[in-house]
């Protein structure tokens, strides 16, 4: 990086061990948040992999989703489970740990180390509950600048992420283009659909119709809202998969019986998927901190955010973009994924579009499917080749 100057780490922040696997970080100096309020001191909690090269010119950013978190390649605290892009994210794998640095950081309002909800709030010595700030997509972003920031970066190669995680990636290329090489947004949108918003309340109203929730207040009556969760879970997962998903798992096949028992328990095997998916999902989430994020979803509008012109977002940008959606995906559909494309084309960036063909749903990015794969490695190599990265 010729000519470019590297940042050094702040002193505002300090790193530490936490209770859980990777680091943790404090920010000491308050965070503007879009609510018209600030927070401070507020922790960020993150994973890396491979190793920040010498003139710091390798790093990826992956953004994650909604129920996501920073244990990208690595099994998870709780469950155990491999990580959530375990597939995609290792030494020789396509974000290449040979290659890159990659960071992955718990979003504010989380509920895996970063502050939210369910973080102990330092001025009380109780937990934040409902009185933590709501927090939007463009606050999350402020705050992973931070780290970035303390971490001595300041161009990253690339910002990429899906879903949720999408919204970031263009919350990133919007509000800090000279510190984004390149951008990838997976199956995502400029702004949340009324649809999606309205999935979104169901959610939230399921968390809230159950008597454990307590107002928010049920981490000091020592229970947790565990049935109105997981139906939040079922009812949204059932947005991440098609119908020819469900089909071919499933079908109408019966669980674990030859007939009908014309009773409410899990006749259908697509039923008992559903409640294992729930009651999995509240055992490693929390609750308030569901409502806070969906919430964060619910509000993104990057064009409201430029006069109403999405194109004003991205203006004069020197971010290159690889934009990336499903044919089967309706929780994210093409056409938001093109309506982005349109704006950047609007805004004469460097921009290129793939929609894949599967039947797996807006999950898609989460699974082995080859077309994205080979889509994202062709971006991934070109922008490599043309920053001059090698293995490190």
């Amino acid at each position: 990086m010729a000519g470019m100057s590297v940042f050094a780490p702040s002193t505002a922040f300090s790193a530490q061990e936490h209770d859980r696997p990777g680091f943790r970080l404090t920010v000491t100096e308050p965070l503007a948040l879009d609510a018209g309020v600030s927070l401070a001191p507020y922790a960020i909690a993150y994973q890396t992999y491979g190793r920040l090269n010498a003139d710091r010119s390798n790093a990826i950013l992956i953004c994650h989703a909604l129920t996501g978190d920073q244990y990208v390649a690595d099994p998870h605290p709780i469950t155990g489970k491999p990580g959530w892009w375990d597939i995609l994210a290792g030494p020789g794998k396509l974000l290449d740990t040979e290659r890159y640095f990659l960071i992955c950081a718990n979003v504010l309002g989380g509920c895996m180390g970063s502050s939210g909800p369910a973080e102990i709030n330092p001025a009380t010595g109780l937990p934040w509950d409902l009185t933590f700030p709501v927090i939007t997509i463009g606050d999350m972003v402020r705050a992973q600048k931070r780290l970035i920031d303390h971490l001595g970066i300041e161009t990253l190669f690339c910002v990429i992420g899906g879903s949720m995680g999408g919204m970031q990636v263009l919350q990133w290329a919007a509000s800090y283009p000279e510190r984004v090489f390149s951008a990838v947004p997976i199956a995502t949108a400029a702004r949340h659909s009324a649809q999606n918003i309205a999935f979104h309340e169901v959610g939230r109203q399921a968390i809230m119709a159950d008597a454990n929730w307590c107002n928010g207040n049920y981490l000091a009556q020592g229970v947790r809202p565990e049935r109105g969760l997981a139906v939040a879970r079922m009812a949204a997962h059932i947005t991440y998969l098609s119908e020819q998903a469900l089909h071919r798992k499933f079908g109408r096949n019966l669980q674990n019986r030859q007939a009908i028992t014309f009773g409410f328990d899990a006749d259908f095997q697509v039923e008992n998927y559903l409640r294992y998916q729930g009651a999995s999902f509240s055992e490693r989430f929390d609750a308030n901190s569901y409502l806070y994020i969906t919430r964060a979803c619910d509000y993104f509008d990057l064009a409201a955010e430029h006069g109403g012109v999405l194109a004003n977002a991205f203006k004069a940008t020197k971010t290159r973009f690889c934009s990336i959606s499903f044919t089967s995906d309706w929780l994210y559909p093409t056409s938001e994924n093109r309506q982005v494309v349109h704006a950047l084309n609007a805004a004469a960036a460097n921009v290129s579009f793939v929609e894949v063909a599967t039947d797996k749903g807006h999950d898609a990015f989460l699974l082995d499917e080859p077309e994205f794969h080979a889509t994202l490695k062709g971006f991934m190599d070109g922008c490599a080749v043309h920053r001059g990265l090698t293995r490190t």
